[in-house]
């Protein structure tokens, strides 16, 4: 077996996050994800055959979870494949087999050591909002605040996310993942003409945690709060605290670093 490691790029509007969903039985979920289309992809390529005993011949492991609507332009996947490909052709055939909003940017052969998830050092989160009155023909689905943000505030309060810490009141209260404790290493900020851009790097994040944040971010301007009130909120270790879980819309994952 050779492993591959991946470079997908996507836009999530249409599908139900970037990892398949198993029902109760194991069987995959019929809504549409990121993983699901890949690996139905490379088994048209290297001619796996699905079988109702064995669905999944052909496995992707994604360096983390996109939730529904999430975007990537750096997500990375590896593969472990009983044939060598040759990189410039695979690529080319994979993205004709692909929805036209999913496609590989870059394929390459790594040790059977590498682990898209587990040896994934930094992952790099970008929120884009718009901060104006009025919504325009082309605004898509961005969330839009009407209210004038203050950048130096927004960057104060993000300031204080910075480090090794318990990120439990930034945790969906629907996820079951017990291990809360993450490290960022940046989060700032800046305004290009109505355009509001928010960026975060971590060790890892959990489930939600990026639209948490920015909800909590956008609670601290709407209700004029001291931006010590991210800190307060993150010692709280209090889901109830952070504010509401913003729309994935404006969430894309743009580069996860080894």
């Amino acid at each position: 077996m050779t492993r591959y490691s991946f470079l997908i790029q996507y836009q999530g509007r249409n599908y139900a996050g970037s990892q398949i969903q198993l029902d109760e039985n194991g069987n995959e979920q019929p809504n549409p994800t990121i993983q699901g289309e890949l690996e139905r992809a490379i088994c048209t390529l290297t001619g796996a055959q699905r079988t109702p005993t064995n669905p999944r011949p052909i496995k992707t492991v994604f360096s983390g979870r996109t939730d529904t609507g999430v975007n990537s332009t750096g997500q990375t996947v590896h593969v472990d494949l009983d044939k060598q490909i040759v990189a410039s052709e695979f690529i080319k055939s994979i993205n004709a087999l692909l929805p036209k909003d999913i496609s590989i940017s870059d394929l390459q052969e790594v040790s059977d050591d590498f682990h898209a998830q587990k040896s994934a050092k930094r992952r790099h989160y970008r929120y884009v909002l718009l901060n104006r009155e009025q919504r325009k023909a082309f605004d898509g689905d961005l969330l839009r605040v009407e209210q004038d943000l203050n950048i130096e505030r927004m960057n104060e309060a993000l300031s204080y996310l910075k480090g090794v810490h318990d990120f439990s009141s930034f945790k969906n209260s629907g996820s079951s993942n017990p291990y809360t404790i993450c490290e960022i290493y940046e989060a700032n900020c800046w305004k290009n003409d109505d355009m509001v851009v928010i960026d975060i790097i971590g060790n890892r994040f959990l489930y939600n945690m990026v639209r948490i944040i920015i909800g909590t971010l956008l609670d601290i301007e709407r209700n004029n709060e001291n931006p010590e009130y991210m800190e307060i909120v993150l010692n709280s270790h209090d889901r109830n605290k952070a504010g509401k879980t913003v729309s994935p819309s404006g969430l894309t994952l743009l580069e996860v670093e080894y």
